[in-house]
């Protein structure tokens, strides 16, 4: 159990250092760090590590990283775009654990939805707005302070605590992929994305993909004599929308109780046709597959796959011109960790102390680079975070202030009791 004098000193400690998380936020949020434009925010960020005298290990990834089975990027290159990770080494004889987030936002999209500059860091009735508030720059800070509280009060732990901040979450983990294969590994791992202080123990994967279905082309007068390609597209995405049931109908999770559509497959652009006269000879759809928790990521491809090879029963044009799939773009890979493992437990207490009530446990709506760390790096992982998973990519995102400075106490009280106190 922690000693119940932690707890006051590292409260206290926080209470007295809101202004230095907050302005460390702010700094954050207006440097914009879309992809390949991360670097700015790196060196905020190794430029607070300095300060606090870790270990700091700043590089490009690259090498055979472009080769490496788990690899997924549109990029050739990540020039000036570096990983950084610091290390708080402990005494020895004590658990690891890696504290992953990342720098990389979404686009701000339309500048018209947005009340104020998208990279204002305004605050506003105790919320700073602005891109990556929430996704997830208010989840790194909440690290930062939960371990700046543990080096500034002087207490010291047994194993090591390592911080990194990577690139290319949001478009399938280029970035943690890094960090595994240049070595670090620890114990376990927690990862502060937007879960609105829910624990995550699980978190689904997704996959891009595209579809091209052919039709034939005639004159829009004699349409007739062509075969629309607009059309058949509404049959493709009717197998879709049944695939979607049959997968989601067999997960009995209870934590995905509270959602809707625990694995969703969602169609997120469709192009087709070149003249409002013609009938369109070609119809291309570009979406996402869900993935669950304990599923491998070849069994949804596969079931994807057999599902349009079904179209052929349903309409003979099919046969002739089946359509084609291509995986492509991003793709997380989901993960689990057991739910009596003793970091749930651990971070189950701590919340309580903190919050003095019970935590909601429930499984990830997205997919996360814990599935990386899980399935090549073997590393347990949960997700939790001080971010709005509600806003995550909208417009006016922002973060409630309070949030990250509660996620950082239980953060540094998990700590303690997971690394251990040093003599």
């Amino acid at each position: 159990m922690i000693n119940k004098d932690y707890q006051t000193q590292i409260n206290s400690w926080i209470k007295e250092n809101k202004v230095v998380g907050i302005e460390l936020l702010q700094k954050l949020v207006r440097n914009r760090s879309i992809q390949t434009k991360e670097y700015d925010a790196q060196q905020v960020l190794i430029s607070h590590l300095k300060k606090l005298n870790l270990e700091i290990d700043e590089w490009e990834v690259g090498g055979d990283i472009f080769t490496h089975p788990y690899f997924c990027s549109t990029r050739k290159n990540f020039l000036k775009s570096p990983n950084v990770v610091a290390v708080k080494r402990g005494s020895g004889n004590g658990k690891s654990i890696i504290l992953n987030g990342h720098i990389d936002v979404v686009p701000e999209g339309d500048l018209t939805q947005w009340t104020d500059d998208p990279y204002s860091g305004k605050i506003e009735g105790g919320k700073m707005y602005g891109r990556g508030t929430t996704d997830m720059k208010g989840g790194t800070v909440s690290l930062l302070l939960a371990i700046q509280a543990l080096k500034e009060l002087g207490i010291e732990l047994n194993g090591d605590v390592i911080f990194q901040s990577v690139i290319e979450e949001e478009s399938g983990g280029a970035g943690t992929l890094g960090t595994l294969l240049r070595g670090y590994k620890a114990d376990a791992a927690i990862i502060p994305e937007p879960t609105n202080m829910k624990i995550f123990p699980r978190q689904q994967g997704s996959m891009w993909f595209r579809l091209t279905i052919k039709g034939r082309s005639a004159h829009g007068g004699t349409r007739y004599e062509g075969v629309s390609a607009i059309e058949k597209s509404i049959t493709v995405i009717q197998e879709l929308q049944k695939l979607e049931k049959v997968r989601n109908a067999r997960i009995v999770d209870p934590l995905y109780q509270n959602t809707p559509i625990p694995i969703p497959i969602n169609l997120g652009i469709i192009k087709g046709g070149d003249w409002p006269s013609s009938v369109a000879d070609e119809v291309t759809i570009e979406g996402r597959i869900g993935v669950a928790p304990d599923e491998e990521m070849n069994h949804a491809q596969e079931e994807l796959e057999q599902s349009l090879k079904n179209l052929e029963e349903i309409d003979p044009w099919f046969k002739k011109q089946p359509v084609g799939l291509d995986w492509f773009g991003a793709r997380w890979v989901p993960g689990t960790i057991n739910e009596e493992h003793p970091l749930m437990g651990i971070l189950h207490s701590k919340f309580q102390q903190v919050k003095q009530t019970e935590p909601m446990i429930e499984a990830s709506p997205w997919g996360t680079d814990g599935g990386l760390l899980e399935k090549l790096g073997g590393i347990p992982v949960i997700v939790f975070g001080p971010g709005t998973t509600e806003i995550a990519h909208f417009p006016n995102e922002y973060i409630e202030l309070e949030k990250i400075f509660e996620v950082a106490e239980i953060i540094a009280l998990t700590l303690i009791d997971w690394c251990g106190v040093s003599s």
